[in-house]
């Protein structure tokens, strides 16, 4: 073990492979005392997705912590949570998620919570979203899957400065951007990035490649994150992705959660700030969480067979497949859960708008990566699921994708035909003829589809959490709903 603040990695080489270590209650005891953590930060996450914390004297924590739980939450307070009449709830954290935190000068680590209901049960809270993915994960066992895998691919912006005016609703709302990347930037010296053209740009056009690095060694050296790449995305403006390794539900989700953190938290060390906004720039490419995920069982990839000429795609697949394609409506407002997240999700934009797959056809709703083919590459075999963004809570993302998936094996919903065609630049006749529907075109459409269509969702999600989904959204959308928009005043201001 280190000494001297000198910390051990959170990872370990098998076969030339970075494999993350997972950490017993015994063995974060001991790095407390021999890394001389005095502090320690309590993360959960809330039912919208938002990350919450509450931080104790190291000293203070002990090891029946991690089975008993500490009472150190206020269910009201949270959205979504609780009423205030039955409101005290339990935190219990999480060994396998001991991480330290480089950017706090005080030596400091964390560890992820789950939640449990405050009384003599000690039962996971309904509505903690890290309960609600432990489910997702019993419930594939119990279909008579060993295992799903999930791998996230998180876009997100990094911006100089964000100013945004809500204080005087009555006066007028605004905001600015600030990028040294952007086209209107007075800073970026001739190496602008235009509208739709940042993709893969080498230095000095890509100006954020140092703090990508940083990003990939806080993820991988402090958290145990394994990341593959990382690059500059199509959009202008310092739109980011770093690719990390897939992992099985609640890691995956845990990682896209601790992601969005060290992202947000390295930008802010550097005075600028990321965002998980889905489209922050009008007229360019919003962000997007294309998901990827498998079935396996027994070592074997279930999505995989060779027999199939078009895409090597099992038929187990092509009802996983066909139940996201049955259920894309009612999902979109679990994966694409914000006003915003329809700002994406319109045509021309990369974003997929139309309900249909296909292997390269990116204005497809799924995708099945092609890139290799053969028994070689078995292992590879996913389904790409490109309506979700980075907005969305990742437990609850995850969860519902799988529960449609299984509910589409259950029921036997073939995905049907590939369209191979540039969807967006059919005529809406053209897609009639091959049955192509379109996802909600604003959150208002996708609570009500989730309204309507939620029975597949509940071997996983009870009805209250649904319910408050919705309640939920429906907040959000009259929020914007009841403000005039900016641009409004350009269109109508003189009629």
């Amino acid at each position: 073990m280190p000494t001297d603040g000198i910390f051990q990695l959170p990872y370990k080489l098998v076969d030339g492979r970075i494999e993350p270590l997972t950490f017993t209650a015994d063995q974060v005891m001991s790095r407390l005392k021999e890394d001389k953590i005095k502090f320690l930060d309590l993360q959960f996450t809330g039912l919208f997705g938002r990350f919450h914390h509450t931080t104790m004297d190291s000293k203070m924590f002990r090891a029946e912590d991690f089975t008993d739980g500490l009472p150190k939450l206020d269910g009201s307070s949270i959205r979504g949570f609780t009423e205030i009449h039955e409101s005290d709830l339990i935190i219990r954290p999480d060994p396998s998620t001991f991480a330290t935190v480089p950017w706090i000068g005080t030596p400091t680590a964390r560890l992820i919570c789950d939640i449990l209901s405050g009384g003599s049960k000690r039962e996971i809270f309904p509505r903690d979203p890290r309960g609600i993915a432990k489910r997702a994960e019993q419930y594939c066992i119990d279909q008579g899957f060993d295992t799903s895998y999930w791998g996230p691919e998180v876009e997100f912006f990094v911006f100089d400065k964000l100013e945004v005016n809500t204080m005087t609703p009555y006066q007028g709302q605004s905001y600015h951007i600030q990028s040294r990347e952007a086209p209107w930037s007075t800073d970026s010296v001739g190496y602008a990035l235009r509208l739709k053209e940042g993709y893969l740009p080498s230095a000095p056009g890509d100006t954020l490649m140092e703090y990508r690095n940083e990003c990939v060694d806080v993820l991988t050296n402090n958290f145990g994150i394994v990341c593959d790449a990382h690059h500059h995305e199509v959009a202008t403006a310092g739109q980011c992705e770093i690719d990390i390794r897939f992992d099985t539900l609640v890691n995956a989700a845990d990682a896209v959660q601790s992601y969005k953190y060290i992202v947000k938290n390295i930008a802010k060390k550097h005075n600028m700030i990321a965002t998980m906004m889905p489209k922050p720039i009008a007229l360019d490419n919003g962000s997007g969480m294309h998901v990827n995920v498998s079935l396996w069982n027994k070592g074997k990839n279930l999505f995989y067979d060779f027999a199939d000429e078009y895409a090597e795609m099992s038929q187990t697949a092509r009802y996983f497949g066909g139940g996201i394609i049955e259920h894309a409506q009612a999902l979109a407002a679990i994966v694409a859960p914000t006003t915003n997240s329809y700002r994406r999700l319109v045509p021309g934009y990369e974003a997929p708008v139309y309900v249909a797959w296909s292997t390269g056809n990116r204005s497809a709703i799924i995708r099945i990566p092609a890139h290799y083919k053969g028994p070689k590459f078995a292992n590879l075999k996913r389904i790409e699921f490109r309506a979700p963004d980075p907005s969305c809570n990742p437990y609850l993302a995850f969860s519902a994708i799988l529960a449609a998936g299984i509910d589409g094996i259950k029921k036997k919903r073939d995905i049907g035909d590939p369209v191979n065609e540039d969807i967006f630049k059919m005529s809406p006749k053209r897609r009639r003829e091959f049955g192509i529907t379109q996802l909600p075109a604003s959150l208002r459409e996708a609570y009500e589809e989730l309204e309507s269509d939620n029975a597949f969702l509940k071997p996983v999600f009870d009805s209250e959490t649904i319910d408050r989904i919705i309640e939920h959204e429906e907040k959000e959308h009259v929020e914007l709903a009841v403000r005039p928009h900016p641009h409004e005043f350009s269109m109508y201001a003189d009629v």
